[in-house]
């Protein structure tokens, strides 16, 4: 089938935290045989700060940051389409294409693929006027990268005909572990973008523990954190590539994952970094979310923290030998249950059965 995608950005990750998930799940749908075309705006300096070049299971399209930019986009992707994908979080114009997507005459199918459902969730219901309230039934299929129950029922509680999660996973072949780096060196380390409702709980569970723990070193990665007033044993190093996670999540005793806020309520919305940190090789410790056992045994294949006592706790008991232990017994459960491979068939699964279903309706 032919996937005419539009997202974010499939070649840079900056100020793109969703980059590696559409990497992963679209390079495998290639491999199933599914012809990908991806759709960006050419906008935020993402262009200026690529992670990869064009790769060659896809054809990606940038278009102006322009009203005519993304109109001539959907008009050329509608054409040709099997599947008609809308991705939450562009950046620009996303309550236009949001709407357009649905109107523009097409033979495709249309999915509005949700990156972030807990935040959207919430938007609409704070929003009464909000335009995926009027539109979302006539998407004829939500998939999302998290949630869970919770947001399966958020959902088609809003009119959307079904939903369903295809969970962020690991890609294999560029998350694996790799030697350490001086550079990133440091007893904990966290990799995560400031963003408004994330930033708090970052300052719970990762700098006030600093602040505690002034022998500790701590590494900062990701981009806005460099106005940012930090104790003076967190090292900020601003933006890091996908080119660099495999040093930074193998060079620490341990990586700390803080969900944002509405994930962690919503809960079962484990961020890509959890994947890759344990394909990296990394000890993960992890704020407390409802549905973490559903991809990684507490206690056994990650640590879980409620509060920033609990990280400091956890920091000041954790071995050289236990980080090593509890990161090998991650890495063989996500290569087992949690790849990018798995996900894509999981997509083909989920399409052969509709069409069986509209076949059988016929």
């Amino acid at each position: 089938m032919k996937i005419c995608f539009f997202g974010s950005s499939l070649v840079s990750s900056y100020w793109n935290g969703a980059a590696t998930y559409y990497r992963g799940m679209l390079k495998e749908l290639a491999a199933l045989g599914h012809d990908i075309a991806f759709f960006e705006p050419d906008a935020f300096q993402r262009q200026q700060h690529r992670d990869i070049a064009d790769p060659p299971w896809a054809k990606v399209v940038v278009y102006p940051p322009t009203s005519d930019g993304w109109q001539r986009s959907l008009e050329t992707a509608a054409q040709s389409a099997d599947i008609l994908v809308k991705a939450s979080g562009v950046g620009l114009f996303d309550e236009e294409l949001e709407n357009a997507a649905v109107e523009i005459p097409s033979r495709a199918l249309r999915i509005y693929w949700d990156v972030d459902a807990p935040a959207t969730l919430d938007a609409m219901s704070q929003q009464p006027r909000h335009h995926l309230r009027r539109v979302i039934s006539r998407y004829d299929l939500v998939l999302t990268y998290g949630g869970g129950d919770p947001v399966v029922a958020a959902y088609r509680s809003a009119g959307a005909r079904d939903c369903v999660p295809i969970y962020n996973a690991l890609d294999t072949s560029t998350h694996f572990p790799a030697p350490a780096s001086p550079r990133f060196a440091c007893d904990l380390g966290l990799l995560a973008n400031r963003l408004p409702d994330r930033e708090q709980r970052i300052d719970s569970f990762f700098l006030e523990v600093a602040r505690t723990m002034p022998s500790r070193q701590f590494v900062l990665g990701g981009s806005g954190w460099d106005s940012k007033d930090t104790p003076a044993n967190v090292r900020c190093v601003g933006h890091v590539g996908t080119g660099d996670h495999n040093a930074f999540f193998g060079s620490g005793l341990a990586t700390l994952n803080v969900n944002r806020e509405s994930m962690a309520r919503y809960g079962f919305s484990p961020p890509t970094r959890v994947f890759e940190a344990a394909g990296a090789g990394a000890c993960l410790i992890t704020d407390d979310w409802e549905g973490i056992d559903a991809f990684l045994e507490p206690g056994r294949e990650v640590l879980v923290a409620s509060s920033g006592a609990a990280v400091a706790e956890h920091l000041d008991a954790l071995t050289h030998e236990m980080a090593r232990t509890i990161a090998s017994r991650a890495r063989a459960r996500i290569l087992a249950h949690h790849t990018y491979r798995q996900r894509a068939r999981q997509f083909n699964t989920l399409f052969a059965e509709r069409a069986t279903r509209i076949e059988a309706a016929e």
